[in-house]
């Protein structure tokens, strides 16, 4: 048997998903190998956490009085009282456990993948280093194939009051400035337009100073902040 195939058996027997055969198979081996049994042991402790997702549930009202009135009396039950069948009882609720732990196992691992996917940023399209007059970095973009566009910056520029800074591209050289937004708070902001073709290699980005509210004109009429060409990113 392989590291991993031992691996696998392992948690199948303590999830309950094993067959009996396997099961006694492993009881062997623990048997036979401490440190099988050691293993063992470590997967029970680490799946025991299972065990609190099952709700208690209270006894019925005046079972334990009951119950020891029955073992003080054991001749007392009544002839038609139904025999259980123990084995029968033990099939059935080492299927349902087997059903419950597969179920806890994939919901487990459904929010995980699900988390995961959730929580993993989009990778960029392009980056962008935007330099102001004096070829100093002012400003990164990221933007996404879906022109999600971060705006990070590098250094806090001086804006005058009643002024904003507003970000610019140019998806076609050819054509005019499309604004992507307002840094309306004067810091780095995540920026989101809809309508425009996936951003590409060379794609002109900007910042510019305008009006309180943005640019009157919807193009660029203030001061150029920074500017720069995309690249694509290694990744």
């Amino acid at each position: 048997m392989t590291e991993r195939s031992l691996e696998i058996l392992i948690d199948e027997v303590v999830l309950g998903l094993a067959s009996d055969a396997d099961c006694a198979r492993l009881d062997r081996l623990a048997a036979e190998d401490p440190a099988v049994a050691t293993r063992l042991e470590r997967a029970r402790l680490r799946f025991a956490p299972l065990d609190d997702t099952a709700t208690p549930q209270p006894l019925p009202e005046g079972f334990w009085n009951r119950l020891a009135d029955r073992l003080d009396a054991p001749d007392a039950a009544p002839a038609s009282a139904e025999i259980v069948d123990l084995v029968d009882v033990r099939a059935r609720l080492a299927h349902w456990r087997r059903a419950t732990y597969g179920a806890v196992a994939a919901s487990v691992l459904l929010a995980s993948v699900a988390g995961w996917s959730l929580l993993r940023p989009t990778p960029p399209l392009v980056v962008t280093v935007l330099l102001d007059a004096g070829g100093e970095a002012v400003a990164l973009v990221e933007s996404a194939p879906d022109n999600t566009t971060r705006i990070t910056l590098l250094e806090q520029p001086a804006v005058p009051d009643g002024q904003v800074m507003q970000v610019w591209t140019k998806p076609d050289d050819a054509g005019p400035p499309v604004s992507l937004g307002l840094l309306a708070d004067g810091t780095s902001e995540t920026l989101t337009i809809r309508g425009l073709t996936a951003p590409a290699a060379q794609q002109l980005y900007e910042i510019t100073l305008e009006p309180a509210g943005g640019s009157p004109t919807n193009l660029p009429t203030g001061p150029i902040l920074g500017v720069g060409r995309a690249n694509e990113p290694l990744i």
